[in-house]
């Protein structure tokens, strides 16, 4: 006999997710799990979740879906499993067993906090804070009224995030400082935001210096009105953005009144190129990078590739503490993994981009798609190339509001006094929130 759990689903969904798992295709599963997993019975979630578990070898996660599977109105069995699926990555699982075991248990501290760092990990804040602002008059101050501040802000909600961050008083336990001391900065680069910035739901340059303490240098043309608010998506770079780029990057710089003295060549291809170009283009000479060398614009391509190289890592936990004036510039930041160190100024935010040198797909005349191979001219050869290619930008679809250097500048203007300041560290997480057993 088959013992329950090994029982087919009933729902179409689930089914569907399970016949995807008899296929081997655990990455398929789930990609039909998050469009449905809180829609369907927990009971039969639990299941499917579970043979996806026990597939990938994760035992911790499999024994409470199993659990779950057997007792789906129990609340412990609920937050075992919500939290199991917190540790795994997949935190999309884990709301609506989560969510179930606070409506089944409202003042338990622990499933509200699991629920939040669920709704943190899948970039749900303004959930985090409608459940949160629920128990207002409870909340303790740390955690709880921090992951209300810190909520509210990545929401929008500037003026509920600094009520709530007023109201904390100092963290008696040492863990919560850094954390206390990223939200005071954010809120601080918001102040000086807010006179030249709107702080609304398209205003991407002005987010992105609150969240991370980076000066945006250009927005993209296309999509504006799809969501995209400024975002790249799929991006073939070329010499002109590049150029574009850093040309913003010499105004920024001019407007916060930061005069370097020389640009800092990383050494993967990409950077090394970029930072050639630069130094023309800002009137700099260009030598190897060194760490902790003040008064240098640091200029890297993109963090993620650079962090991919043998010698990366360890560039890049350099650059988590910077010198006095030194200032890194990324060219294209991708904005849906971002890099473990905020740089100071960024080009532009993409999802995906190939560099204008590298091996990029054409499409010939007779509409066939093939490959271009990747340039492998000496790195000055191209630096050349971006100093004297077309600045001029790009007219896009037509839904782009406009952008001229001087809105840029203006904005430098305002935040210099906060530029510079911010926590080297990429915004990923709330902070050491941890977890304990269900109560």
């Amino acid at each position: 006999m088959f013992s329950r759990k090994n029982r087919r689903p009933k729902s179409p969904e689930a089914l569907k997710a399970w016949e995807s798992l008899e296929a081997g295709d655990i990455p398929g599963a789930l990609r039909v799990l998050r469009t449905v997993a809180e829609t369907l019975p927990l009971g039969e979630l639990a299941p499917v979740v579970g043979r996806a578990a026990a597939a990938a070898g994760f035992d911790d996660l499999r024994q409470t879906a199993d659990a779950l599977a057997a007792h789906p109105e129990g609340a412990q069995e609920q937050y075992d499993f919500g939290y199991a699926c917190v540790e795994r990555g997949v935190s999309y699982l884990a709301v609506p067993a989560l969510r179930e075991a606070l409506r089944q248990v409202p003042a338990s501290a622990a499933a509200l906090r699991e629920l939040v760092s669920a709704y943190e990990r899948e970039g749900r804040h303004r959930e985090a804070v409608e459940v949160l602002n629920a128990r207002e008059s409870d909340l303790a101050a740390w955690p709880d009224r921090y992951l209300l501040a810190y909520n509210a802000l990545m929401a929008g909600d500037v003026a509920l995030a600094r009520t709530q961050h007023n109201r904390l008083p100092d963290p008696e336990d040492a863990i919560w400082l850094p954390a206390r001391d990223r939200q005071r900065a954010m809120l601080e680069r918001a102040a000086s935001a807010a006179p030249v910035s709107p702080l609304d739901g398209t205003d991407l340059r002005g987010w992105q210096y609150v969240m991370g303490g980076c000066v945006l240098g250009t927005l993209s043309p296309y999509g504006f009105d799809a969501g995209m608010n400024g975002r790249f998506a799929w991006l073939q770079d070329t010499t002109d953005l590049c150029l574009q780029g850093l040309l913003r990057l010499k105004a920024v710089l001019a407007a916060a009144e930061v005069r370097p003295g020389a640009v800092a060549l990383l050494p993967d291809r990409d950077s090394h190129i970029l930072g050639l170009a630069a130094a023309e283009i800002l009137e700099l000479p260009a030598r190897p990078y060194a760490p902790g060398e003040p008064g240098t614009v640091v200029v890297a391509y993109d963090l993620n590739d650079l962090a991919d190289t043998d010698q990366g890592p360890d560039i890049v936990a350099q650059l988590l503490d910077r010198a006095p004036g030194q200032v890194l510039h990324e060219h294209a930041s991708c904005w849906t993994d971002p890099p473990v160190v905020a740089a100071d100024s960024v080009g532009l935010l993409h999802q995906q981009v190939t560099a204008p040198w590298a091996e990029r797909m054409r499409v010939d005349d007779d509409g066939e798609v093939g490959r271009s191979p990747a340039d492998d001219r000496p790195p000055a050869e191209i630096a050349a190339e971006i100093v004297g290619a077309d600045p001029t930008p790009d007219e896009g679809d037509g839904t782009s509001p406009a952008d001229p250097v001087e809105k840029l500048t203006d904005f430098v203007t305002a935040v210099h006094g906060t530029w510079l300041r911010a926590q080297r560290s990429g915004l990923r997480s709330s902070g050491p929130v941890t977890s304990g057993r269900f109560h």
